[in-house]
């Protein structure tokens, strides 16, 4: 009698932990307020009046402006699925105004593989044994100071 009463609630648990999780993350500017920004015209200090502070500035140019936004959604353990990315380019000329308004999605994207290498240095590779036990016996009496008298002998004239 009480199992089938329990049923239902450990159904209710098993359907909420697999519901997906949906996150958003960035900032993408609303169209309405991407149109407000005039090329040729709107300064950095409007577009960002306007658009809000960019989510990342070129490393070599910072005359390029980029607004990152991406919703992604998560089952259980699985990997996140990417529903949604966006990225605003607002690109000014030397005199501060907008040169260059580009928006791209998600097709746009390009995964990027990482190097596996390892980077090679100088020195010696240790066992696992030799790191554990390599510096006992190692640590003992402070060495003698200039002028001083090595640890352990009477002082002269004793």
């Amino acid at each position: 009698m009480r199992v089938s009463r329990l049923a239902p609630l450990a159904m209710a648990l098993l359907i909420a932990a697999c519901a997906p999780i949906v996150d958003s993350r960035g900032n993408l500017p609303e169209t309405e307020d991407v149109d407000k920004i005039r090329v040729g015209a709107s300064t950095k200090d409007e577009v960002a009046m306007v658009l809000g502070s960019p989510s990342s500035v070129a490393t070599f140019d910072p005359n390029t402006w980029y607004y990152i936004s991406k919703r992604t959604e998560t089952v259980a353990f699985f990997r996140p699925e990417v529903l949604e990315q966006k990225v605003l380019t607002v690109r000014f000329d030397d005199a501060g105004l907008v040169r260059e308004i580009v928006q791209t999605d998600k097709e746009a994207a390009k995964e990027v593989d990482p190097v596996e290498r390892t980077t090679p240095t100088s020195g010696q590779t240790f066992s696992i044994f030799q790191q554990l036990f390599g510096n006992l016996g190692r640590f003992g009496d402070a060495p003698p100071k200039r002028g001083g008298r090595p640890p352990g002998t009477p002082p002269p004239g004793s």
